[in-house]
């Protein structure tokens, strides 16, 4: 069961979020906030598997109450909700710890899509956002480790791996490219995380492009 709370300031979205999510079965809304600090609070709290978060709220917003989160060490992954297809809210709830990002304009299936995705512990990360990321990073500091380096580290399988999460895959679609089981996919990208210093798949990302393992063409 994936267990979820919502964090909006309109009790209708909320209403409407919680209608679609617990219509598909091993989705349980266990907890509703309706501003960042009551969502951090509840997040302690309740220990949900995805919070799915707003941005524009009162008291605290979405972006950082994700950074209160993420340095409290929440283990949620965080799923912005947001009706501003904006780039610079994208970027700063990505670099907060968001795990995922979706309009509220999203179909139902996305939304439910998006939280089982994020429920399985992968991260949300269309390759239209993987090229919005990609054009926004490319340019920053490189790691201090020289890349040949690093990418030796890597087995030919996670490095593939690296390849199809630069395209912005999930795991299933990795599985599914690859001929392995998902569990095996899993386990190439903590690899890859833990090789590479990385902090999530986006850093992985980002990381691939500044080191000339993909190009945004090919995302």
């Amino acid at each position: 069961m994936i267990r979820v709370l919502l964090v909006d300031d309109q009790p209708l979205i909320r209403m409407g979020f919680k209608t679609i999510l617990e219509t598909e079965p091993g989705i349980e809304v266990v907890g509703e906030a309706a501003n960042g600090v009551e969502g951090v609070a509840m997040a302690a709290r309740l220990d949900p598997d995805v919070v799915c978060m707003d941005v524009q709220m009162p008291q605290l917003d979405g972006i950082e109450a994700t950074r209160q989160l993420t340095a409290n060490g929440c283990r949620a992954a965080i799923l912005i909700l947001t009706t501003f297809d904006r780039d610079d809210f994208l970027f700063e709830t990505l670099q907060a710890g968001a795990a995922g990002f979706l309009l509220k304009t999203a179909e139902a299936e996305q939304l439910i899509e998006a939280v089982q995705v994020l429920g399985r512990g992968e991260g949300l990360l269309s390759p239209q956002v993987t090229r919005r990321v990609i054009s926004r990073f490319a340019g920053a500091p490189a790691p201090s480790l020289k890349p040949a380096e690093r990418v030796l580290e890597l087995t030919e399988r996670e490095h593939e791996t690296l390849l199809c999460l630069a395209r912005g895959l999930t795991n299933a679609e990795i599985a599914a490219e690859l001929f392995v089981s998902a569990e095996t996919v899993k386990t190439h990208v903590s690899n890859i995380l833990a090789k590479l210093n990385l902090r999530d798949r986006i850093s992985a990302v980002i990381w691939a492009y500044e080191h000339g393992l993909i190009s945004p063409s090919h995302t």
